[in-house]
This record gives C-alpha cells, sequence and structure tokens, in this order.
C-alpha cells in the first residue's frame, strides 16, 4: 500500500467529512486533490518501462551524440579524455598545425593572438595575455584547444595530439620542461603561474567601506555653469580654415 492508499485517522476523517458537508467548494478542492494523489500514486508505482511520451518533435539523443558534447573538462582534470602526448610530439604537430598563426615559438605571427611570453605585463598599460601570463588553470587552454583549434579544423585532433601540443605550448611558456607527457596522471603537476590571479567577487567586502548607503536618485545632476564660450577662446575655424579671432 502506498502512502496515498493509507486511511486518515479518526479525527482526521471526520473533519475531511465536516468539510465535504459544509461547503460545495471544498468538496471540489477536496475532489481534485483526491485525483492528484491517486494520479501520484500511480506515478510511484510507475517502472523504468513506463513508456517515454513522444511529442512529435525531434528523438532521443544517442550515447555517442551526447558524448560529442559531453568534453568540458573541469579544473581538477575531471572529464579529461584518456590520452597522453608529449613536449617533443607536440613540438612536431605544433609546427604544422599551429605555428603559422601562432608563430614558431607562441609569439604570434601577424595580427594573430600570441601563446606565450607576457610574464608580468597585466597589471601595464600594454598588458599581453597569454597561456603563460593569463590563464589561470590547466582546463582553460586545454579545454580552448580542443573546442576550437586549429582555426578553421576544429576538433580534429586526436585524444594524444591534444594532450602534445598543449605540453608544447606549457613548455614555450616555461611551465614544464621538455621531456613532459601530459595526461590524466600528470594533470595535478601543472601549475600555472597566475592560478592566484583570479578570485571569487570580494566587492561587498573590499569596497563596502566607501559605498554610498543613501544614492542620489533624482535630480542628481549638478548645475551646469558655463564658464567661457568657444568665441571668446578663439577656436572656431573660418571659411577659409583660418580661425576667427574672438574677443581679446
Amino acid at each position: 500500500m502506498s502512502k496515498w492508499d493509507r486511511p486518515l485517522p479518526p479525527r482526521r476523517a471526520r473533519e475531511v467529512g465536516a468539510a465535504r458537508r459544509s461547503c460545495p467548494a471544498a468538496r471540489s478542492a477536496l475532489a481534485a486533490l483526491a485525483l492528484l494523489a491517486a494520479s501520484l500514486g500511480a506515478a510511484a508505482a510507475g517502472n523504468d518501462d513506463t513508456p517515454i511520451r513522444n511529442y512529435g518533435i525531434g528523438r532521443l539523443a544517442s550515447a555517442a551524440e551526447i558524448a560529442g558534447w559531453d568534453i568540458d573538462v573541469r579544473p581538477d582534470g575531471s572529464g579529461a579524455p584518456p590520452g597522453r602526448g608529449s613536449v617533443k610530439q607536440g613540438e612536431t604537430l605544433y609546427m604544422e598545425r599551429c605555428a603559422a598563426c601562432h608563430g614558431e615559438f607562441g609569439e604570434s605571427a601577424g595580427r594573430w593572438p600570441p601563446l606565450a611570453q607576457g610574464k608580468g605585463t597585466l597589471a601595464s598599460n600594454d598588458p599581453v595575455k597569454t597561456v603563460g601570463s593569463y590563464f589561470p588553470y590547466l582546463s582553460s587552454v586545454f579545454d580552448y584547444v580542443r573546442r576550437a583549434m586549429p582555426f578553421g579544423d576544429a576538433q580534429s585532433l586526436s585524444n594524444d595530439e591534444l594532450y602534445a601540443v598543449v605540453a608544447y605550448v606549457l613548455y614555450l611558456n616555461d611551465i614544464v620542461d621538455e621531456n613532459f607527457v601530459l595526461s590524466k596522471d600528470s594533470w595535478a603537476r601543472v601549475k600555472m603561474p597566475n592560478a592566484g590571479g583570479f578570485f571569487d567577487d570580494d566587492r561587498e567586502t573590499s569596497e563596502k567601506a566607501f559605498w554610498n548607503p543613501n544614492p542620489c536618485m533624482t535630480n542628481c545632476r549638478p548645475p551646469v555653469h558655463i564658464i567661457n564660450r568657444a568665441r571668446a577662446l578663439d577656436v572656431t575655424p573660418g571659411d577659409d580654415g583660418t580661425r576667427k579671432r574672438g574677443v581679446d
């Protein structure tokens, strides 16, 4: 017997009976509740063999189709595919499929984005955001290469090629040595230089000291005072290209 089929306690049964006798609206509400309870009980009694409703739109995605989209990788390496690739293997692949845009040393070719160097520039007037100077996690570069590279031929790399190319990019940024082999097992050994450069939004504490608890909401603009005019400043050009003289 499901919980929906259990009898009510005597006192509760009397209360329900009184409600049914005293108010037609209550009787209708109770009937609706009874119908809902019956439907929930039937659903609870169902099993995995219950047929899936077909609304005539689309179809069920196959396991292979779902796997094709489910390729995200977390910072700790969860979701990374099986495979492995070394720096030396990655160098050959990089020269063949990446260097034309990103340069032989990750310095960029033309206007394509650089992948290497730039350390210590993020706080300067000319920050250079690369894998070594900016990316906080190995998964950031791994996931991007996996989804979008090589440009124009995205997701054409095998898992082993993917690991190898990323390993070489890490090497270009002096993050790993030339003998490094990247895989799920060695993932945790990679320490990104800018991992500490990203943090949770802490404005509620770090900026609270200068918050205005009573901000202006209407007529907030201060009055405008004209302090000079273009004619007096002698900045209005004449028809012949010369400036007209203003008031001395």
